[in-house]
Formats: C-alpha cells, structure tokens, sequence
C-alpha cells in the first residue's frame, strides 16, 4: 500500500500501527499529494491511504486523480473531526475508506484490510460525522434511510448491515454461510433497490437506517 502524509511523525506512527496487521506492506510513502499520485502510478498499490489536508496538491485532488487514473487502486482517506466538511467531496472522489488518524489502531488495520478487499469502510465515528454532513437533520435522514430500506427482503437488510460494518463479500459469505457469488448478487441488488452508486453510499444508508452494530470489524 501507498501511505501520503506531509508530516513525518504521523507517517511513521500509521507505519507503525500498519506493520502490526499481518500482510499489509507499505511499497511507498509521500509527503504531499502530487508525490503521491506518482508513487501511486510507479507501485500501482492496491490502497492508497491519503490525509486530506497535503501541499502541492490536496488528498482529495490526489484521490480524485489517483481513482480517474489507476482504478484498481482502492483509496482511504485518513481525517479529523476538524475536517467533516471535506468528507462529501471525498465520496465524489471515489474514496472507499475514512479512518481516524487518533482513532483506535485496530480499526486502521481493519480499514485497510476491508479497503484492500474491495469493501467500504467507515470509522464508526466518522460515519456518524458524515451522515450529520451529507446534510439535514439526522431524525429525518434516519427516517428516509429506514423507508428505503423497507423495499429490501430481510436477507438484503442482512447484507446491507454487514456492508456498512465494512465487510468484504468474502467476509459477508462467511458470516452468512453463502457462497461469495451469491453475496456478491445480493449487493448488487441493494445497490439498485437503494439506488445508490457504490458501497460507500450504502454504507452510508445502512447507519443512517440504524442497521450497522458497533461491534468491531468482522475479519
């Protein structure tokens, strides 16, 4: 993976918390946004883990650009409390991931992990930040999630949870004893059924409609 921070510090201490999650190698590091798009383009990483706020060239710009360009390349974004205003652009970008940069170590190895496999990714906690920015009053988003949520069979609810808890469809099947291409069916009909464009959105969906158990990451 691509780590792109402009403060040393807080690169060597994500390096440090990444090196614990066995399988997780870090092929680059950046210290703003246009070294990361080239390092990017040079290791082709399967995730790119990117701060927003970098010289030269923002993280959101550097995602944008890292998304158009290398689209195999999953990108997180690692943010702050101080930062929920960027978090809209980010999903635009095409971002599967926001992580805390003071948040639990474990839960960065997991994001990674669910970002790495294909899956969204929310910090508990940044998704209750980006649902109270996406706009409006939370009761009634909760309100307008839980009757879009109402057209999807209880096994599609099932999944839809699972997806805004940041599992992959490798990690769905085994929890729900499914074979992965039928996972994969079931995710691609709650996408339709919610119209939404991608899982970061149904994530999105699946805690403003109060599916998703805070109950840790599920690899």
């Amino acid at each position: 993976m691509l780590l792109a921070d402009d403060e040393a510090m807080i690169r060597a201490g994500v390096r440090a918390v990444l090196a614990a999650g066995p399988g997780i190698e870090i092929v680059a590091e950046a210290a703003d946004g246009r070294e990361a798009v080239e390092a990017a383009r040079a290791h082709r990483p399967d995730v790119a883990l990117l701060d927003i706020r970098m010289p030269r060239l923002d993280g959101l710009s550097a995602c944008e650009e890292i998304r158009r360009t290398l689209p195999d390349t999953a990108v997180a974004v690692l943010t702050t409390f101080s930062e929920d205003a960027y978090i809209a652009r980010a999903l635009g970008g095409g971002a599967a991931g926001f992580l805390l940069k003071s948040g639990d170590p474990h839960e960065l190895i997991a994001g990674v992990r669910a970002v790495a496999g294909g899956a969204a990714f929310l910090s508990p906690k940044v998704a209750r930040h980006v649902i109270s920015e996406l706009g409006g009053e939370r009761l009634t988003r909760g309100a307008a999630a839980r009757a879009r949520t109402e057209s999807l069979t209880a096994r599609e609810r099932e999944v839809l949870a699972l997806v805004g808890a940041g599992l992959s469809n490798a990690e769905i099947a085994r929890r729900l004893h499914l074979v992965e291409g039928t996972v994969k069916g079931y995710v691609s009909a709650v996408l339709d059924r919610l119209e939404v464009g991608n899982r970061v959105q149904a994530a999105i969906v699946a805690y403003e409609a109060g599916l998703v158990v805070e109950t840790g990451h599920g690899g």
